[in-house]
């Protein structure tokens, strides 16, 4: 048996998944890490933190399933994109990383917005927004200079974690264009824009296909990993490329929804959708592309719910689901880092309204997992605008796992949801460092052994039509505050 090794670095912890040629998954690990909130609206990491949880996974991973390390064949990691880590001469970060949620780059992105905004989206595939390394450079440029210069290598988080198991200093096709800083038209990097952000294009990465084998592991990371010298490393790419692909969205017409820290809509397209209110992405599979739609704090607000009024996700879902539906008029929008699709605006604010003194506790537990549905609906919506909004669409996420949650999402967008198993960015890194090393044959061979259905979520006629109302009621009030917001 040949097993297959993928590690994923998402926004709280990294998580690895061993999975065998015969498509079964072995063996799972996860190891938190902190996000520093050092002010409003800042969001940090720091990278080293990615590197020591890979390698307590790594050894979780052997110990559990007493794989001998030997019999790993390949490894491949991903991870959230838009997250710059800046090395110095010593290779030993600069700063701790910008995460892609912090907002701190507001004032940068209006202005680049203003004047090279159009330029920007026809040469990127994507607008300006805060979440982007460009407008992050730029910022550190006017508040941090000195970080700028001492910055020797810029890359993004799992291929600094690689560059220390390999020392190969390359990223991506899919991961370059998070950076903004990329010509998607001719896939090099842009000497104008990196010029924008105060860097050389010397400082950039050589960009390769996602399948491209590297270097063999270093004597270090074997130590610090447990892994073998023979175990084959893959150039991988981020984690929503990941999670499409281990979901099994690999042709045209398919499409995920994901429900995790933050909540996409990723049509498969044969060609690439250029639009301000989408963040357009190449597949894995050569080819294809995913524009797709973004929330920014989808189960980052559950989250931020349990955490500020306690509880547990368990208990306060069983509360929720004695709700009726529209919890009797409390709504509450989701802008906790403010809001992506279609509004691209950093200073949109998270709020309750409509509460009154019958509401319970129960009422607001739902109310926060139907303003994240109907923060998905409005991206739903931009992608009917445009012509590529899916009939169906495969759910994969960690809220996905949550039948009520799944169900008012089926019911709000209206379309069937199919839940498969085991889907994780980490089985797609796995999927294809199988595909890139020959254990399985090709795109669809992996997909055919790995990916299997477990439940369909359908929509009910009566839930469709309450939030179609509610959703008039919930955009009604998003134009109202949004003024205020913008004063705060």
């Amino acid at each position: 048996m040949k097993y297959l090794l993928g590690v994923d670095f998402g926004g709280s912890s990294s998580k690895a998944t061993l999975l065998g040629e015969d498509g079964r998954v072995y063996a799972t690990a996860s190891h938190e890490y902190p996000t520093y909130y050092p002010h409003n609206g800042w969001a940090e990491q720091d990278p080293r933190d990615s590197y020591d949880a890979l390698c307590k996974n790594v050894r979780e991973i052997l110990r559990v399933s007493h794989v001998a390390p030997q019999e790993i064949a390949a490894l491949a990691l991903d991870a959230a994109t838009h997250t710059a880590v800046l090395l110095g001469a010593d290779d030993q970060p600069v700063r701790r990383a910008i995460y892609w949620t912090d907002a701190r780059a507001a004032r940068q992105t209006q202005r680049l917005r203003e004047e090279m905004g159009e330029e920007i989206i026809r040469e990127c595939y994507n607008s300006v927004s805060s979440l982007w390394t460009l407008p992050q450079l730029i910022w550190l440029r006017e508040n941090e200079p000195e970080t700028l210069r001492r910055t020797r290598r810029l890359l993004a988080v799992k291929d600094y974690v690689r560059y220390r198991l390999t020392g190969d200093f390359v990223t991506d096709s899919i991961e370059a264009m998070g950076f903004l800083l990329l010509d998607a038209r001719v896939n090099r990097w842009s000497e104008r824009l990196c010029g924008l952000a105060g860097i050389s294009t010397a400082v950039l990465p050589p960009i390769a296909d996602p399948m491209t084998r590297l270097s063999p592991l270093t004597g270090q990371a074997c130590e610090d990993t447990g892994l073998a010298p023979s175990t084959a490393v893959i150039v991988g790419a981020t984690d929503t490329a990941m999670e499409v692909y281990a979901a099994g969205a690999i042709r045209p017409g398919q499409a995920t929804v994901k429900l995790a820290t933050a909540g996409r809509i990723c049509p498969i397209t044969d060609h690439a959708v250029v639009d301000p209110r989408l963040v357009t992405y190449r597949h894995v599979v050569s080819g294809l592309w995913y524009p797709g739609t973004a929330t920014k704090s989808c189960a980052a607000s559950n989250r931020w719910y349990r955490d500020t009024f306690g509880g547990s996700f368990e208990v306060m879902s069983r509360a929720a689901a004695e709700v009726e539906r529209g919890c009797e008029g409390l709504f509450f929008h989701p802008y906790l880092q403010g809001e992506i699709t279609p509004y691209l605006d950093d200073k949109l604010r998270a709020s309750f309204v409509g509460a009154a003194g019958f509401h319970t506790r129960a009422h607001f537990n739902r109310a926060v997992l139907e303003g994240v549905a109907y923060s998905m609906k409005d991206c739903f919506e931009t992608l009917a605008e445009l012509g590529i909004a899916p009939a169906e669409a495969i759910a994969i996420g960690g809220g996905a796992k949550n039948a009520l949650w799944r169900q008012i999402l089926a019911d709000m967008l209206n379309i069937p949801l199919r839940v498969v198993e085991n889907v994780d960015s980490s089985l797609g890194s796995a999927m294809l460092a199988g595909v890139a090393t020959g254990v399985f044959g090709c795109h669809e061979d992996a997909v055919s052994r790995c990916v299997r259905t477990v439940e369909d979520t359908v929509p009910v006629p009566e839930g469709v039509a309450c939030y179609a109302e509610g959703f008039r009621v919930y955009q009604e009030i998003q134009r109202a505050l949004a003024p205020i917001y913008h004063r705060l």
